[in-house]
C-alpha cells in the first residue's frame, strides 16, 4: 500500500470519527499519530508527538492565546459592553433600524477588545435584545442582527481564530491580526447597510428609534469607552509599526482591561477574578488540544504525501484557480455548518493550504479569506453556533427556527463580503504589506 494511500484512508478515518461522535481534537491526534506510526514506526510517532506538545505549549507566541482569551473575560467584567451599546445607541439609535445599527457598531469595537463570536453574542443578547423587543423590533430579524455581528469579534483584531490559522500555516501572526482590520470594517458596513435597508423596505421589523439626546449628551456617552479604545489604538499601532510583538500586546490589553474591571467594580472580586482565570485555562487547554492534534494530522498529510497529491490532481485537472476556489468555499460552508471555527481550522487547513499556496494565493488574503468563510458557518444552520448561543442567551423570548428565518436577508451580505474579498484581494493585503 502505498503512502498516499495510507493519507487518504487517514482523512476518511478522521472524518468518520468526528462524524460518530468522536471529539474533534481525539481524532486528529488519534489518526495522526496512527498515520504517523504507519509510515514512520512507533518511536519516531512518539518523538513528533511529544515534540509538538512541548513546541506548542512552550512557545511565547503561542501565548498570544491565553493572553487574548484573558483580554476578553476582562473587557466583559469591566461592563465594557454596556458602554459600547449605550454609547452607540446615542450616536445612532435613530437611523432606520437603529438599535440594531447600534448593536452592530457596538459588537465592532467589542471586538477589538474581546475577539470572541461566541461572547460577544451572549453579551449582546442579554444587552440589545429585551430592548430591541421591547421596541416592537421583529424578534427574529433583531436576534439574526446579533448573531451576525458577533461574527465580528474574530476578524478584528486581537483575534484567537486568526492566531489559531497562524499557528497551523505558519503564518505571520502579526501581519494576520493586521490584515483582518479593513476587512472587518468593511463587513461590519456591510452589515449596517443591510439593516439600514430592510428596516426602510420593511419599517414594521425595526421600528424608529423615537428618543432624542443632546450633543453634551453624546459627548458624555464616549467617556467610558475612550480608555478601551486607546488601548487598542496602541496595541494596533504596536503591532502595524513593530514596536511589540502579538503577545506583548495582548499582554498589555489584558492588563488595562483588568484595571478597567477593577475600577468599574470598584475593588477586585477574588470569586470573579478566580473564574475568570479559571475559564482562560479551560480554553486554552481546549484550543491548544485542537492545535496540537491538527500539527500532527499536517505532518501525517505531509509525510504521506496527500497535499501535494491533491495539489497535483486539481493543477492538472484543466480547472482555473477561481474554479478550485470556489470548491474550496463552498467545502468551508458545508463543514463550517457542522463544527465550531478551530475544529474547522484544524481539519481542513492540512489540506487546502498547501493546495491553495501551490496554486498562487496569498497565505494572509486565504487566512482572512478562511476566517470569514468560517465565521458564516457559525451562523448557519443546522448547527450555526452564534445561533444556538443567542438562543440559549434569550430563552424565550425567541425560538431557534425564528433567528434561523431572521439571518435570510445577511445571505447577500455575506456572499457580498466573499465577493469584495475575491475582487479586490489589497483589502487585506494593503496593511500587511505596508508594515514590511
Amino acid at each position: 500500500m502505498s503512502d498516499v494511500t495510507i493519507g487518504f484512508i487517514g482523512a476518511v478515518a478522521m472524518l468518520a470519527a468526528i462524524f460518530l461522535g468522536a471529539p474533534i481534537m481525539v481524532a486528529l491526534t488519534t489518526v495522526g499519530f496512527l498515520g504517523l506510526t504507519v509510515l514512520t514506526g512507533f518511536a519516531p510517532a512518539l518523538t513528533v508527538l511529544g515534540t509538538l506538545y512541548f513546541e506548542t505549549v512552550n512557545s511565547f507566541h503561542f501565548s498570544v492565546i491565553p493572553m487574548f482569551l484573558l483580554m476578553g473575560f476582562f473587557a466583559m467584567q469591566a461592563g465594557i459592553g454596556n458602554d459600547l451599546f449605550d454609547a452607540c445607541t446615542k450616536w445612532l439609535g435613530r437611523l432606520p433600524g437603529g438599535l440594531a445599527v447600534a448593536t452592530t457598531g457596538a459588537a465592532a469595537a467589542f471586538g477589538a477588545a474581546s475577539g470572541s463570536s461566541v461572547g460577544s453574542a451572549m453579551l449582546f443578547t442579554k444587552l440589545a435584545l429585551p430592548e430591541m423587543a421591547s421596541r416592537g423590533y421583529n424578534k427574529g430579524f433583531a436576534s439574526a442582527c446579533i448573531a451576525i455581528a458577533g461574527t465580528l469579534a474574530v476578524l478584528i483584531p486581537p483575534s484567537a481564530l486568526m492566531v489559531v490559522y497562524g499557528i497551523l500555516t505558519n503564518s505571520s501572526i502579526g501581519e494576520l491580526l493586521i490584515a483582518g482590520i479593513i476587512p472587518g470594517i468593511v463587513f461590519a458596513t456591510l452589515i449596517g447597510l443591510t439593516i439600514l435597508v430592510v428596516s426602510m423596505i420593511k419599517p414594521a421589523y425595526a421600528p424608529r428609534f423615537r428618543e432624542r439626546f443632546t450633543l453634551r449628551e453624546m459627548l458624555w456617552s464616549l467617556r467610558l469607552i475612550a480608555p478601551l479604545f486607546t488601548v487598542i489604538v496602541v496595541m494596533i499601532g504596536g503591532l502595524y509599526g513593530g514596536y511589540f510583538t502579538p503577545t506583548e500586546g495582548g499582554g498589555i490589553g489584558a492588563l488595562v482591561t483588568f484595571l478597567m474591571a477593577v475600577v468599574r467594580n470598584r475593588g477586585i472580586d477574588v470569586k470573579a477574578l478566580s473564574k475568570t482565570l479559571l475559564d482562560t485555562v479551560t480554553l486554552t487547554a481546549m484550543i491548544f488540544a485542537i492545535i496540537i492534534g491538527g500539527l500532527l494530522f499536517a505532518r501525517f498529510l505531509a509525510l504521506s504525501g496527500v497535499s501535494d497529491e491533491i495539489k497535483d490532481i486539481l493543477s492538472n485537472s484543466g480547472l482555473s484557480v477561481w474554479t478550485v476556489l470556489f470548491l474550496v468555499t463552498i467545502i468551508y460552508l458545508i463543514f463550517g455548518m457542522l463544527m465550531d471555527a478551530p475544529s474547522l481550522l484544524a481539519i481542513s487547513l492540512p489540506i487546502t493550504h498547501p493546495v491553495m499556496m501551490g496554486l498562487g494565493f496569498d497565505p494572509l488574503w486565504f487566512g482572512v479569506y478562511v476566517i470569514v468563510l468560517a465565521e458564516i458557518g457559525a451562523i448557519t444552520p443546522p448547527v450555526g453556533m452564534n445561533c444556538f448561543v443567542v438562543k440559549g442567551a434569550a430563552g424565550n423570548l425567541v425560538t431557534l427556527e425564528e433567528i434561523f428565518r431572521g439571518l435570510w436577508p445577511f445571505i447577500g451580505t455575506c456572499a457580498l463580503m466573499l465577493l469584495l474579498l475575491v475582487l479586490f484581494p489589497q483589502m487585506a493585503l494593503y496593511l500587511p504589506q505596508s508594515m514590511r
